[in-house]
């Protein structure tokens, strides 16, 4: 796309009020308000293996949830019990899981196959890049702390 000023055709100009050399196109701009936000309203898709593909927004969001739990749940256990991760598995850590996913998971899929995403109720403090960074983190979180014990051979703390 050519530019108004290297075009040879819309080059014809005319003096402004002020005394400016000004091209015949010209149309004044508004300003923008700055404290004006549009969001974007794209149509989200409410199908269930696009939420749940590799690149979709479930996936993460629910795995980062899980971790975030998990960590301060076996932080917390191995506190007051002072059982390690395995061993917190072991005595019955599996179904509390089981239970907490399947919950988590449910709660998590229902306002996405609703139409409403995640971005879309992130304002302030608490937005939607800062829950995917605690999540990554938290998921670090737990690994290390099961190959610390791992290694250690018994509880962190």
């Amino acid at each position: 796309m050519q530019s108004i000023l290297a075009s040879s055709a819309a080059c014809v100009a005319k003096r402004s009020a002020s005394n400016r050399l000004v091209p015949h196109s010209y149309s004044p701009r508004l300003q923008r308000n700055a404290s004006m936000q549009v969001r974007c309203m794209a149509k989200v898709s409410t199908k269930f293996f696009d939420l749940l593909a590799f690149s979709g927004p479930a996936p993460e969001r629910i795995n980062g949830r899980l971790a975030m739990i998990g960590f301060v749940a076996a932080i917390a256990v191995e506190l007051s019990k002072g059982e390690d991760v395995f061993a917190q598995i072991s005595n019955g850590g599996i179904s509390w899981f089981v239970g907490t996913t399947v919950v988590l998971s449910l709660a998590s899929l229902v306002p996405l196959f609703k139409g409403v995403s995640v971005e879309s109720k992130s304002d302030g403090f608490m937005t939607s890049d800062a829950e995917l960074w605690n999540g990554r983190f938290a998921m670090l979180g737990l690994v290390a702390l099961a190959f610390t014990e791992y290694v250690k051979g018994g509880a962190l703390v």
